[in-house]
C-alpha cells in the first residue's frame, strides 16, 4: 500500500515538479562550423588502445578498433587486426577507449528557438562524450531536428525524443489523454513524458492506451497515482527517482531499510528503470553549496543572466519560510540510500542529469553526476554501465550500441586515464566519435573557446 507523502516532503516535491514542468533551455548563441555527413566509406583505426569495452569490467591492453562509416567493424589485439590502408590512424597508446555515454534525461531546445542556440546545446553534449540523448520534453519541430542530427547535418548526439508533456495543464480528461497518446504515436515520438498533475483516471487512460499501442512512457509520478500503481501500470522509467521517497519517507524525510527493500523488489520484478539525476536534486533541495555551484568552470558556456537567475532561485528556495533544511538533507540522504539499494538489488539504472537546468550545463553536468553516483555506493563500472551498456539494452529495439563490439554504432570516447580507476577521468579525453564522426580534442577546444569568448563579450 502506498504511504501518503508527508506534508513537508510533498510541498518541496510539488514546488520542484512545477518548476521542472515549465523548463526552458538556456538560450546560448553560437555559429555552427561546417559538419559534413560522415562518409560511409570513411575508415578510422584506434591503434594500441587500452580497451574499456563495457561488455565486462576488464581492461584489454594493446587492442585496435576499426570503424567504417558509423559502425565498428573490427576489434581485437593489435597484432591480429588488419587495418585498411585508407584508414585514418589514431594512436591510442596509453589511452582508454570506451563507449560514448548517454544523457537519459536531457532537454533539447525547441526547434523554433534560435537555431544557433539549439546547435550549441547539442555540441556541448557531444563535446563531453555524450553520444546519445533521450530528450524528455518535446516541442514542435523537434522531430525534424532528430532527423537532421541522424543525417549528420549538425554535430549532435543521436536523439530519442519524448513528445509534449502529459500533465495537469495539458490533459483535462481520460478521453483527452487517450487522444493525446494516439496523436503522439502517429507523429512519431519515441516515448511519452509524464509530469505531475494527472488524475488517476487520466493516468490510467494514458497508460492503457500507450501499452496497447506499444509506446513507452516515463518521467514523474503524479501524486494521485503513486509509485506502486505507476509500476503496476507499466511506467518504464522513473526519472529523478520520483515517487520513491514520497512513497515511504516519514515527516522528516527519513526512510526505513525494510520499506526501501520492498520498493527495490517491486522495481526489479517489474523490470522498470530509474534515472537518478542526483546532483541536480541536491541543487534543487538546497543542500549543495551555492558558492561551489557558482564556481563551476562550465558556467563560462552559459549566459551570465542565466547564472544570476539560477543563483537567485537557489537563494529564494533556501530563504523561503517553509524551507526545512533538516528535512531537505534527510531527503537527499534517503535518495542516496535508495539508489544504492536499487543498484545492489539488481534494478536497472540509467544515467541522466536533467540538463540544461539550474547549474546543470549540457554535457558537463554528466561529469558532476558520475561522482554523486559513486558517492551513493555504486562502483565506477556500474556507473559507467548505466550510461553505456544499460542504455544500449534500453534502446535495443532502435539500434545496437553501448559496448565496443563489431556491428555496434561507432560512439566512442578516448579517455586519457582509466575511468574504472578514477570516474572523473571520463572528462579528460583526447576526442569523441559520434556515429563515426571524429571530433578531436583540438577541434572541441577551439569551439568551446569560441563559445566562452562569445558569452564573455555579452556580459
Amino acid at each position: 500500500m502506498n504511504r501518503t507523502a508527508p506534508s513537508s516532503i510533498r510541498a518541496m516535491t510539488l514546488a520542484l515538479a512545477l518548476a521542472l514542468t515549465g523548463i526552458a533551455s538556456t538560450a546560448i548563441a553560437a555559429t555552427s562550423p561546417d559538419s559534413p555527413v560522415a562518409n560511409p566509406e570513411d575508415v578510422y583505426a584506434f591503434v594500441n588502445v587500452e580497451l574499456v569495452s563495457m561488455v565486462d569490467d576488464a581492461i584489454r591492453s594493446g587492442f585496435t578498433v576499426v570503424v567504417q562509416g558509423d559502425r565498428i567493424i573490427r576489434v581485437g589485439p593489435s597484432s591480429q587486426v588488419d587495418i585498411p590502408d585508407e584508414a585514418t590512424r589514431i594512436d591510442g597508446s596509453g589511452k582508454y577507449l570506451m563507449p560514448g555515454l548517454a544523457e537519459m534525461h536531457g532537454h533539447v531546445p525547441s526547434a523554433s528557438a534560435n537555431p544557433a542556440s539549439v546547435e550549441e546545446t547539442l555540441f556541448l553534449y557531444a563535446a563531453n562524450g555524450i553520444t546519445t540523448v533521450r530528450g524528455m520534453l518535446g516541442y514542435a519541430g523537434q522531430l525534424a531536428l532528430r532527423e537532421r542530427a541522424a543525417a549528420g547535418e549538425i554535430i549532435s548526439p543521436t536523439l530519442y525524443l519524448a513528445g509534449p508533456s502529459f500533465n495537469g495543464n495539458s490533459v483535462s480528461s481520460p478521453e483527452q489523454a487517450v487522444e493525446m497518446v494516439k496523436a503522439q504515436v502517429a507523429e512519431g515520438w519515441d516515448l511519452l513524458k509524464i509530469h505531475p498533475g494527472l488524475t488517476l483516471a487520466e493516468y490510467d487512460a494514458m497508460a492503457t492506451t500507450a501499452n496497447e499501442l506499444g509506446i513507452r512512457f516515463g518521467g514523474h509520478v503524479p501524486a494521485a497515482v503513486g509509485l506502486e500503481h505507476a509500476i503496476a501500470m507499466g511506467q518504464e522509467t522513473f526519472d529523478h527517482l520520483d515517487g520513491y521517497v514520497e512513497a515511504i519517507a516519514d515527516e522528516s524525510g527519513v526512510v526505513s531499510k525494510a520499506d526501501v527493500d520492498r520498493l527495490v523488489q517491486l522495481t526489479v520484478e517489474a523490470g522498470a528503470w530509474v534515472v537518478p539525476t542526483m546532483a541536480l536534486w541536491e541543487t534543487l533541495y538546497g543542500t549543495a553549496s551555492l558558492d561551489e555551484l557558482q564556481s563551476f568552470s562550465e558556467l563560462q558556456y552559459v549566459p551570465a543572466g542565466a547564472v544570476n537567475n539560477w543563483s537567485n532561485q537557489f537563494r529564494q528556495r533556501v530563504q523561503n519560510p517553509g524551507y526545512d533544511p533538516i528535512a531537505a538533507a534527510n531527503v537527499i540522504d534517503s535518495r542516496m540510500q535508495i539508489l544504492r539499494a536499487l543498484n545492489d538489488g539488481g534494478a536497472r539504472v540509467l544515467m541522466g542529469t536533467d540538463a540544461p537546468q539550474q547549474f546543470s550545463v549540457p554535457g558537463f553536468s554528466l561529469h558532476r553526476e558520475l561522482t554523486r553516483m559513486v558517492a551513493a555506493g555504486m562502483s565506477a563500472y556500474d556507473v559507467l554501465r548505466s550510461g553505456t551498456a544499460n542504455v544500449g539494452e534500453y534502446f535495443a529495439n532502435e539500434d545496437a550500441f553501448g559496448t565496443i563490439e563489431p556491428g555496434k554504432r561507432a560512439d566512442l570516447v578516448l579517455a586519457l586515464e582509466n575511468p574504472l580507476d578514477d570516474i572523473t577521468s571520463v572528462a579528460r579525453h583526447d576526442g569523441v566519435m559520434v556515429r563515426g564522426r571524429w571530433l578531436s580534442r583540438s577541434a572541441i577546444d577551439e569551439r568551446l573557446s569560441e563559445i566562452a569568448a562569445r558569452h564573455a563579450r555579452a556580459e
